[in-house]
């Protein structure tokens, strides 16, 4: 992560927030984004389609943010005008109990307020408290780098993971829960592929000569994680994708271009929402290891076709009853499926009236899914520690394409056989037997009796 530190200017906010404010980082408009997307839930006007003129008030007021949000992510702006903004805000489990005024009978309010500020911390703090909208997922978000009390080594910068609030009012299931807790040395700069340590070092050094002749553009990529892959742009999850085949030209015009791209992930997060919603709240998620590697337009725009055509049917779904269950858009087939890890797989051209009767029918097995998918992945990591302990390995790990379940298979027949050998050694769980340029040893997971010590 890029993070260039600067002070934030102590603002007359004492009312509105904590003080752990004042001694908090600046948001780049990644991480901006991200914190406001309960706000832009609670507003957008594609949830008021029924009254017009909250809608237009509401994307009036939007515009009139982008605006100020851009002004004050310019480099040495000077003037900027105090700018009033009135919004209609969507009643929310979160909002529901301490809002400014009574909600109409229609479960919105109107909310006013004047924007004066002039960083993105504290204007992102100031829009979620004047909606009555929590703002604990910002204050995770400063601990994660700055956390009280202060100590003499400071915490390594890392990407922000979305925040809790958002699944608290929206009944959404939260994808990390459950899960493994990350590493504490997480990194934000990754490879798609297995390369060596000589080829990793060559594209840092790249990027490296990149960053000392343009510096203030690489600045856009603050609060970003840079993969170093194929091809340049923007993957779907909103990874910065440098490729390495493209010469620094390619690279600069990529991070001169960041901004823009702030926005699109926006609008594709409302799009995941709003699709969530129509299919009775169930969660729109992008799995890298089983779908194709897209980016961002590409992605958006699978997703806006599958919008418009659920959007025409209205096909009907009780409200959040499919909440916690999952699914992943594909436009490589035709019929939708049920996956054994738990979600389902949609055709984006799946007629909607069979795609209701296929998810409704199947929903209770893809629960059983999930559960079983969990409990697989507690299992998978016991036999992992064990393997390691055993064998006394210096990295035991699998690729990302080998399932929980090949993994325990893999693991279990391992332990029943005596490998001293291996002591110190890197060892992956692959599809093919290989030994890479850094010395890691490859084995595949379906390895048959007598391999395994060739």
């Amino acid at each position: 992560m890029f993070c260039h530190l600067r002070p934030v200017r102590r603002l007359c906010l004492e009312k509105v927030s904590p003080r752990w404010f004042f001694c908090s980082r600046a948001l780049s408009g990644a991480e901006a984004v991200n914190a406001l997307r309960p706000f832009y839930f609670a507003v957008h006007p594609d949830f008021f389609g029924q009254h017009p003129r909250e809608r237009e008030v509401n994307e009036t007021s939007l515009q009139r943010l982008s605006v100020y949000l851009e002004t004050i992510q310019k480099p040495g702006f000077q003037s900027l005008k105090p700018t009033q903004l009135t919004f209609y805000v969507r009643e929310t489990g979160q909002n529901a109990s301490h809002g400014q005024g009574p909600f109409s009978a229609f479960g919105f309010r109107a909310v006013k307020f004047t924007l004066h500020t002039r960083d993105l911390l504290s204007t992102v703090l100031y829009i979620l408290n004047s909606c009555s909208l929590s703002i604990e997922h910002v204050q995770s978000l400063n601990s994660s780098v700055h956390p009280p009390p202060p100590k003499e080594k400071r915490a390594p910068d890392r990407p922000i993971k979305w925040d809790k609030s958002y699944y608290a009012f929206t009944g959404f299931k939260d994808p990390g829960e459950g899960l493994e807790q990350v590493s504490k040395r997480e990194t934000t700069l990754s490879w798609q592929r297995s390369w060596g340590l000589a080829h990793r070092c060559s594209q840092l050094h790249s990027l490296g000569r990149l960053a000392q002749q343009n510096l203030e553009t690489l600045k856009n990529a603050k609060g970003c994680t840079i993969i170093f892959t194929d091809r340049s742009g923007i993957s779907a999850v909103g990874h910065v994708m440098l490729g390495t085949m493209d010469v620094h030209h390619h690279w600069t015009k990529l991070f001169e271009r960041l901004p823009s791209y702030f926005d699109l992930q926006r609008r594709l997060m409302l799009l995941e929402d709003q699709i969530g919603c129509l299919l009775g709240g169930i969660q729109v998620v992008y799995i890298e290891e089983l779908q194709p590697v897209l980016t961002l337009e590409e992605y958006y725009s699978l997703l806006d076709v599958f919008y418009n055509r659920l959007s025409k049917t209205r096909i009907p779904f009780h409200p959040r009853s499919l909440s916690g269950l999952q699914m992943i858009l594909s436009s490589d087939r035709y019929a939708p499926s049920l996956h054994e890890l738990g979600h389902f797989n949609v055709p984006t051209l799946c007629d909607p009236a069979s795609l209701q009767r296929f998810i409704l029918s199947r929903a209770p097995q893809a629960r059983e899914n999930l559960k079983r998918k969990d409990e697989l992945k507690v299992i998978e990591n016991e036999l992992i520690q064990a393997s390691t302990k055993k064998f006394s390995l210096e990295k035991f790990y699998k690729e990302p394409s080998v399932s929980s379940k090949q993994m325990v298979d893999c693991c279990k027949r391992l332990l029943g056989q005596s490998l001293p050998y291996l002591q110190g050694m890197h060892l992956c769980v692959s599809h093919f037997y290989s030994v890479m340029q850094d010395g890691d040893l490859c084995i595949p997971w379906n390895w048959k009796d007598g391999e395994a010590v060739k």
